[in-house]
């Protein structure tokens, strides 16, 4: 039996997109859904008893940080990530192929994997597909990813198919690896760069392999919107039906509303934490960077139509005082906001399918948010 279950509950009338659930040993979530992402076994600013207060069902996990620190080994030892962390519910972890190729001139691409040099202390190391394997598998997450080149946008088209090529090569060794299907599911990863026809080449290689889930890779890298909104239509419907179509490291509001149209179930991005680190929040007005002397006597809430503690206790004033004093309190208190925000949101929009309105609920959220309808 696959580690994981798709099901299929309602697809939205009005613009095709899907609700589902998908069922993982450490228990169900509701789709579409966007991940929290814990790089380091840690949502920044979050402790687990806090996520699951907004909502949060699935967090992301980052192989290559913690193959660096503390040791997938030690991870191990301490009884995987679930105990190490004090998470008991799903955990999805990705393969560390963006981190590697994101390091540029510090590493070298060869046929049997990457060498490359750590972002910490210099020091080289390899990874092969098999070793991004045995990394997931110490750390005992249950959905797991293949390891895949991921290339810069923009790439030529010969560029794009070499490493598509080899991409699917190593999805067949991640194959045989693993071991653990019963207890992980292995995602394979469509790559292709920005050319339909690579996409698709891609899409059927890995699905081939069976895998009981698919990534679509390499998006949102800089290209312009429509480009990737054109990706999407023409990938994801070739993918199964009844398995899982996760976006990776997508995650500003129009992109995940824009892609659950388009028929994707899962969305991580470190963008929420990342901007509430710098002082920009998420509302449903738009974005407001919380720092600007304009909030110095906004005594409301940060966002007046949000649930979260952050918004229910403390003013955009005192919110903006923490953050222009440096203390910690400040970057907690808008990371909370900005991930129960996006959480919230996809859980909008899991009403709006149920309810065949999706399409209108995006014109009305653009229009309110301050997007381009």
């Amino acid at each position: 039996m696959p580690a994981i279950k798709y099901e299929l509950i309602k697809q939205c009338k009005q613009t095709g997109a899907r609700l589902g659930r998908v069922h993982t040993p450490h228990g169900s979530f509701d789709t579409p859904v966007f991940m929290p992402v814990g790089t380091q076994a840690t949502v920044k600013g979050m402790s687990p008893d806090e996520l699951k207060s907004i909502e949060a069902k699935i967090i992301l996990s980052n192989t290559y940080h913690l193959y660096m620190r503390p040791g997938n080994a030690l991870v191990r030892e301490a009884g995987g990530l679930h105990k190490f962390m004090n998470w008991d519910r799903p955990i999805l972890t990705d393969s560390g192929g963006f981190q590697v190729f994101s390091l540029s001139s510090l590493r070298d691409i060869k046929e049997d994997g990457v060498i490359f040099r750590s972002h910490i202390d210099g020091s080289k190391h390899f990874f092969t597909p098999e070793k991004a394997i045995e990394i997931q598998n110490d750390l005992g997450s249950d959905i797991i990813m293949c390891f895949d080149e991921c290339i810069p946008y923009p790439s030529e088209y010969n560029y794009a198919k070499e490493a598509l090529k080899r991409t699917t090569r190593w999805a067949k060794r991640c194959r045989e690896f693993h071991k653990y299907m019963e207890t992980q599911a292995l995602f394979g990863i469509v790559q292709g760069g920005m050319y339909n026809d690579l996409r698709r080449e891609s899409a059927l290689e890995l699905m081939e392999l069976d895998f009981p889930g698919y990534s679509i890779g390499g998006l949102s890298v800089g290209e312009p919107s429509e480009l990737m909104y054109d990706i999407l239509e023409n990938t994801v419907p070739l993918l199964p039906a009844d398995k899982p179509r996760y976006l990776m490291g997508v995650g500003s509001p129009d992109y995940l509303i824009e892609g659950a149209i388009r028929g994707i179930d899962m969305f991580d991005c470190v963008l929420p934490t990342r901007i509430g680190r710098n002082g920009t929040i998420l509302t449903s007005e738009g974005r407001i960077i919380i720092r600007d002397a304009k909030y110095a006597r906004d005594y409301g809430p940060m966002d007046p139509k949000c649930d979260c503690y952050a918004c229910k206790n403390f003013s955009r004033a005192y919110v903006r005082h923490l953050l222009k004093a440096n203390e910690v309190l400040g970057i907690r208190l808008t990371t909370w906001h900005n991930l129960r925000f996006l959480i919230n949101l996809m859980k909008m929009v899991r009403q709006a399918i149920m309810e065949d309105r999706l399409g209108s609920f995006r014109n009305e959220f653009f229009e309110s948010f301050g997007y381009k309808v």
